[in-house]
């Protein structure tokens, strides 16, 4: 594919850029350094507050969102509708109908992913995009499905997490695609279970990852030394599932075991008001900060200034957080949730501890700060590990590998100027 200039990819992504986005803009700058035309698409725009990156400016100039439509847009979009005819119409009428969401509001959603699919199906059109590829399994993914029932270009899907997360339809969703990408084993083997008879014939493994030359230490690490402050720092949005609140009780554990920690969580959500209460109750308003979202250079700084990271999460699909701190050399203690074993050897590059269990969690904190033999060895094994296995390329070569195999069968079409500025 990346030797034919004129064949172009879209990439879906919703609510793009995000504050946990940043492995899709590693993956895309990935693909267009292998020569590969990207043009990217979204649902819509983000909430103000998760655009924290300093490439969000960017991102949104060159992204195109589906919901927000011109006249124009509209009226290219029904005629897209009318090209495609009544035998399009009822596929795509039955799809909705047929949906085996559980409320009739999440059917009213079904039927209205149906001007939005012709709407990237448009697109894909009057942009010569022969292929879509959705980051999502969600409203992204039905909205791709709509798209090439309507007339659009094939499309496939990425699975970053347990499928009971991303809604219904799956069913409807994975058999249309002409390929899936799974970050984990371990999601992998869920879903031949859940949808075994659904899955396209092509499924490949490729977690996520992180550019190694982007995080990369000014000094080497120093373990704690004993004394002062220990410093902590983690990475997630301010959700339940991240249990930063697990986290938090941990510092409050560490101050009865004579470790004066500071715990400094980055990143924002739903769930702040009831941190920030949890934090008064347990007087903890000097130990721990509440950041907020930051960009990815801030991140790097606090990573290399911590001694130790720290994620609690009750379920992690891979754990992007995980891997850039690993690759900055940080010590990291997480929860052995979801499918974080597959990036984490416990005690070789970093600590495993029980979800839900803040008194296991501050052990081994109090373990790797008061060794720092241990510390040191794991900071060491950590980065090895993220350069060997979950470099930010390893998508993007998986993405490509499989692009290269399937048919092109949507040519682009000849467009008016205003639509091919559109």
């Amino acid at each position: 594919m990346s030797s034919d200039p004129q064949q172009k990819i879209g990439i879906l992504i919703p609510e793009f850029p995000g504050q946990t986005h940043i492995f899709f803009w590693r993956e895309l700058r990935a693909l267009r350094e292998m020569g590969v035309d990207v043009e990217v698409i979204s649902t819509r725009r983000p909430e103000r507050s998760w655009i924290c990156h300093e490439w969000s400016k960017e991102a949104m100039q060159t992204t195109t969102y589906l919901r927000e439509s011109s006249i124009l847009d509209i009226a290219v979009s029904l005629r897209q509708l009318l090209t495609v005819g009544p035998r399009g119409w009822i596929k795509s009428l039955r799809l909705a109908i047929l949906s085996d969401a559980p409320t009739l509001k999440d059917r009213l959603r079904a039927i209205a992913a149906i001007p939005v699919g012709a709407r990237l199906a448009t697109i894909a059109r009057r942009r010569g995009l022969v292929h879509i590829h959705a980051h999502s399994c969600g409203a992204s993914a039905l909205i791709a499905l709509q798209s090439n029932l309507l007339g659009g270009p094939s499309y496939s899907l990425t699975l970053h997490g347990p499928l009971s997360d991303y809604g219904p339809d799956q069913r409807q969703k994975w058999g249309g695609a002409a390929f899936g990408i799974i970050i984990t084993q371990k999601l992998l083997a869920e879903m031949r279970t859940l949808l075994a008879d659904a899955l396209p014939d092509r499924i490949e493994i490729a977690p996520m990852g992180v550019e190694v030359d982007r995080f990369v230490r000014t000094t080497p690490y120093q373990p704690w030394a004993g004394e002062g402050e220990l410093r902590l720092v983690s990475c997630g949005r301010l959700n339940a599932c991240k249990g930063h609140d697990d986290a938090i009780r941990a510092v409050a554990q560490l101050r009865g075991k004579n470790i004066t920690a500071h715990l400094d969580i980055l990143g924002e959500g739903a769930e702040r008001a009831k941190l920030e209460t949890l934090i008064t109750d347990l007087d903890l308003a000097d130990r721990v900060t509440l950041s907020g979202a930051i960009a990815e250079e801030q991140v790097c700084e606090r990573l290399e200034h911590a001694h130790i990271f720290v994620l609690a999460s009750h379920h992690e699909p891979l754990g992007v957080a995980i891997m850039e701190a690993m690759a900055m050399q940080t010590p990291v203690v997480v929860t052995g949730a979801g499918g974080v074993k597959e990036l984490i050897d416990d005690q070789v590059d970093g600590m495993l501890v029980s979800p839900h269990d803040p008194q296991a969690l501050a052990s081994a904190i109090e373990q790797v700060a008061r060794d720092p033999g241990l510390a040191a060895s794991l900071s060491a094994s950590a980065r090895a590990k993220i350069e060997r296995d979950f470099h930010s390329r390893r998508s993007a070569e998986t993405l490509l590998g499989l692009l290269n195999v399937i048919p092109r069968t949507v040519p682009a079409e000849e467009c008016t100027p205003n639509e091919c500025a559109a």
